[in-house]
C-alpha cells in the first residue's frame, strides 16, 4: 500500500492547521463536497457557441463567474445539491470549451503569446500542435504529502525553456528541430484523457494532478475531457503558472487545488535561465487570482537555487506572506545540475552545483520568521 512508504501522507491530517487551510480538498477526499467542475457543468448558458463573436462569449463567461461563487456557497452549506440543479446540453463548460478552441487558433494560452493557428498544426515556443500529448499517467507516491497518492497526468512540452530543467526528455527534446516526430508519449484526445482520469479515480487517486512538461498548451483538450469525466474528484493545477489571463479565467472555476512554481524573483534571471519576460508580474498575478478567485487553496512550490537565495527566495517568501498568506509553500532542496548547466558548464558555471546548508537554513530561517506555514509539505 502507498501509505507504507509515506507516513507522512496519513499523518499530515492529523495537523489541524492543514485541515483549516485545505478544508474543501479534505471535503472533497471525504465525499462531503463536490470537485468545482461538477458544479460549472450543470449551470446553463445564455448565448450561442455557434455565432456568438469571441467577445461575446466572454461576456458571458464573465457574468457565470460572478454566478458561480454564489452557487457554491449554497452547494457547500448545503443549500442545494447537484442533483437539484439540472443537467444542459450547453453549459458553462462547453463554453469554456468553445472560448478555449477559439484561443487554440490565435494561441495566447501562455504570456509568450505566440498568436499561431494552432488548430492547422502551427507550432509555437511550445512545440505543442493542436494534438495533445501524454507523456504518461500513473499513481505519483513522490508528490506533497497532501496529495499523494496523486494521479499525475505529464503532458509533453513547455511553454518554459528552462536551463536546469529535470524533465527535459518530455518538456523540451520530446520534438526538436533535428527530431521533428515525437519521442515521448502518445497522442491522446479529450476521451482517451478522461479515460485516463477515471482510471485513476479508480485506482485510488486523490486528485488528477495535470502536470508536464507543461499542461498549460493543452488546455483545449483538458478542458473538454471534463464533459465525459462524472468523478467527484480534486482537479489540481500543477504549472510553471505562466498561463495568460485569459487561461487563468478559464481555469479559475474548474480547479480545486493549485499548485503553482514560483522560481524567480528577478526578472533578468528568469529571462537568463528560462527565457521569458516579465516573470514576476505574471506568475504572481496568476498565483493570486488562484487564491482570491480560485478556490483558494494553493501550495506554491520554490525551488531553492545556488546563490539565489537573497535575490530569488527571500522576496518570494516575503511576498507568500504578506499576499497568499493561508497558502502553504513547499521550500525545495532538491536541485542538481541538469540539461544545459551540466552541458555547458561555463556559460552556467554559478548553478553548477547543489544548494548549500547555510543557505537552506538561511531560507527556512526566514520562512519561519515570516509565519509561513512549510513543514508538513517541504
Amino acid at each position: 500500500m502507498w501509505f507504507i512508504f509515506r507516513p507522512d501522507a496519513v499523518n499530515v491530517w492529523k495537523n489541524k492547521e492543514v485541515l483549516k487551510r485545505y478544508q474543501r480538498y479534505r471535503g472533497i477526499l471525504d465525499g462531503a463536497k463536490k470537485a468545482r467542475y461538477l458544479l460549472v457543468k450543470r449551470m446553463p448558458i445564455d448565448c450561442s457557441l455557434e455565432k456568438d463573436t469571441l467577445e461575446e462569449l466572454w461576456a458571458e463567461h464573465e457574468r457565470l463567474a460572478e454566478e458561480f461563487p454564489k452557487l457554491l456557497r449554497k452547494l457547500n452549506g448545503d443549500q442545494i445539491t447537484l442533483d437539484e440543479l439540472p443537467a444542459h446540453k450547453k453549459s458553462f463548460l462547453e463554453l469554456k470549451e468553445e472560448i478555449a478552441w477559439r484561443i487554440l487558433r490565435n494561441c495566447h494560452f501562455c504570456e509568450r503569446r505566440c498568436g499561431i493557428d494552432r488548430s492547422k498544426g502551427e507550432i509555437g515556443v511550445c512545440r505543442v500542435g493542436q494534438e495533445t500529448i501524454v507523456s504518461s499517467a500513473f499513481l505519483h507516491t513522490g508528490e506533497e504529502s497532501v496529495l499523494v497518492p496523486s494521479g499525475t497526468i505529464f503532458f509533453a512540452g513547455c511553454t518554459f525553456k528552462c536551463a536546469f530543467c529535470q524533465n527535459y526528455d518530455i518538456s523540451q527534446e520530446w520534438k526538436t528541430k533535428n527530431q521533428p516526430s515525437m519521442t515521448a508519449g502518445v497522442v491522446t484526445d479529450a476521451k482517451r484523457l478522461s479515460l485516463l482520469e477515471e482510471q485513476l479515480w479508480k485506482e485510488g487517486a486523490k486528485n488528477i494532478n495535470f502536470v508536464g512538461g507543461d499542461p498549460t498548451p493543452n488546455l483545449h483538450t483538458i478542458i473538454a475531457s471534463l464533459k465525459y469525466l462524472q468523478a467527484n474528484i480534486t482537479l489540481l493545477w500543477n504549472s510553471n503558472n505562466y498561463q495568460s489571463l485569459e487561461a487563468t479565467k478559464l481555469l479559475l472555476e474548474l480547479m480545486d487545488f493549485w499548485l503553482p512554481d514560483f522560481k524567480f524573483w528577478e526578472n533578468d534571471f528568469a529571462k537568463k535561465i528560462s527565457g521569458v519576460d516579465n516573470y514576476r508580474e505574471i506568475v504572481s498575478r496568476n498565483i493570486k487570482l488562484a487564491y482570491e478567485a480560485g478556490s483558494g487553496e494553493v501550495l506554491v512550490r520554490h525551488l531553492l537555487m545556488p546563490g539565489r537565495v537573497e535575490a530569488d527566495t527571500i522576496p518570494i517568501l516575503e511576498w507568500c506572506a504578506k499576499e497568499i498568506p493561508n497558502a502553504m509553500v513547499n521550500l525545495m532542496d532538491q536541485y542538481h545540475p541538469d540539461y544545459l548547466i551540466i552541458r555547458q558548464p561555463d556559460k552556467y558555471r554559478a548553478l553548477n552545483r547543489r544548494i548549500l546548508p547555510e543557505e537552506w537554513k538561511r531560507a527556512t530561517k526566514k520562512a519561519d520568521e515570516l509565519g509561513i506555514f512549510w513543514r508538513p509539505v517541504s
